[in-house]
C-alpha cells in the first residue's frame, strides 16, 4: 500500500486550509494538488522533510485548475514535472492569463497576497485527462474521475481503495469530523451534477478519501452524507431568500451569520472559525448558489 504523507500549505498563514498530498510508492512518487504558488516554499519545507526536494517531483497531478488547487502547478513544471489534468482546464494551465484576469476581477487588489504568480505550462509537460484515463507512476496507478458539481473541470484520483477528491466530495476537517463545509464558487457551481458526483463516489466504497481541505477522511459514507445535507441546506436557503426578493447584500449578511452560528454551535473557537473560514471563504458560496439559481430560473422561463 502506497503512503499518503499530508503536506499542509498554511495557506495565509493559517493550518489546515490547503493540503498538498505526496503519493510514496514502492517505485513511484507523485504529488497531488499544488496549492497557489504562495505555499510553495511550506510545501518545498514538508518534501524536505520526508527526504524529498523539488527536482524528485517528476508528475504533478491536480484535480481542478482553481488557484487554491493549481496556482502553482507552473512552478513544479519549471523544476521539471509533468501536470495532469482535466481536458477543460487544460488550455487555462498552457496559458494562465485568461485565468487569471477572471480571478483578477474577483479579488481585486488582494491577487499577489492571496495566490502569488501563476507560470505558464509547456505543453509537452502537460496531459490533458478524460474520464477513466489511467496514469501510471512507477508502481503508483491513479483512475481520472470526472467529478463536475464544484466546477466542470474537475477530477478525482483514485488509487486502488482511496482517492484525492479536490473539492469534488466538499471540505472537511480532522479536528471537527462532524463538520463539513460547501466550496461553492462561481461561475461552475450546480445542485443537480454536485449530487451526481457524490453518488458516483459512493458508488466505488472508498477506505479513505482526501479532499484538498483538509486531510484523510476514513468514513467516506458519512462524509458525503453530510455534504450532501448541507447541499440542500444551504441551496434551499438560498432559493428561500431570493424567492421573497431579498437583494444579494441581505443575503450576504443573513448568509454568514447563518454560517458562524452553524460553527459556533458545533463549538468553534474563532482561531477555528478564521481556519473553516480561509479554507472555503462563505461569500463565494453565496454567490456560486445564487447565480446557479438564476440560471435555473432564466432556462424555466421564470
Amino acid at each position: 500500500m502506497p503512503k499518503v504523507h499530508t503536506i499542509d500549505g498554511y495557506f495565509q498563514g493559517v493550518p489546515q486550509t490547503i493540503a498538498t498530498y505526496l503519493v510514496q510508492g514502492e517505485t513511484g512518487l507523485a504529488l497531488i494538488e499544488t496549492g497557489p504558488s504562495t505555499i510553495i516554499e511550506k510545501c518545498v519545507a514538508g518534501l524536505a522533510e520526508l527526504g524529498f526536494q523539488p527536482s524528485d517531483i517528476k508528475h504533478v497531478l491536480v484535480t481542478h485548475i482553481h488557484l487554491d488547487h493549481a496556482g502553482g502547478a507552473g512552478w513544479w513544471a519549471k523544476q521539471g514535472a509533468h501536470v495532469y489534468v482535466h481536458h477543460v482546464g487544460a488550455r487555462h494551465l498552457i496559458d494562465p492569463s485568461r485565468l487569471w484576469r477572471s480571478a483578477s476581477r474577483i479579488y481585486g487588489d488582494e491577487m499577489e497576497t492571496l495566490w502569488g504568480e501563476m507560470l505558464p505550462i509547456p505543453e509537452v509537460q502537460l496531459t490533458a485527462l478524460h474520464d477513466g484515463d489511467v496514469i501510471e507512476v512507477g508502481d503508483l496507478r491513479f483512475e481520472a474521475l470526472d467529478t463536475p458539481g464544484h466546477a466542470n473541470h474537475h477530477m478525482a484520483y483514485k488509487l486502488g481503495n482511496i482517492a484525492f477528491t479536490g473539492d469534488s466530495a466538499g471540505a472537511g476537517f480532522a479536528d471537527h469530523p462532524n463538520l463539513v463545509d460547501l466550496p461553492a464558487p462561481p461561475p461552475e457551481f450546480h445542485l443537480e451534477t454536485w449530487l451526481e458526483t457524490l453518488d458516483r463516489l459512493r458508488g466505488y466504497q472508498f477506505e479513505t478519501i482526501y479532499p484538498t481541505h483538509f486531510g484523510g477522511v476514513d468514513d467516506p459514507a458519512a462524509h458525503y452524507d453530510k455534504v450532501e445535507a448541507l447541499l440542500r441546506d444551504l441551496t434551499g436557503m438560498i432559493e428561500a431568500w431570493m424567492n421573497e426578493g431579498v437583494d444579494r447584500d441581505a443575503i450576504m449578511e443573513r448568509f454568514l451569520q447563518a454560517y458562524d452560528d452553524r460553527l459556533r454551535a458545533a463549538g468553534l473557537r474563532d482561531a477555528e472559525i478564521v481556519q473553516y473560514k480561509t479554507a472555503t471563504p462563505p461569500h463565494m458560496a453565496v454567490d456560486g448558489i445564487m447565480r446557479y439559481w438564476r440560471k435555473k430560473n432564466e432556462a424555466a422561463g421564470t
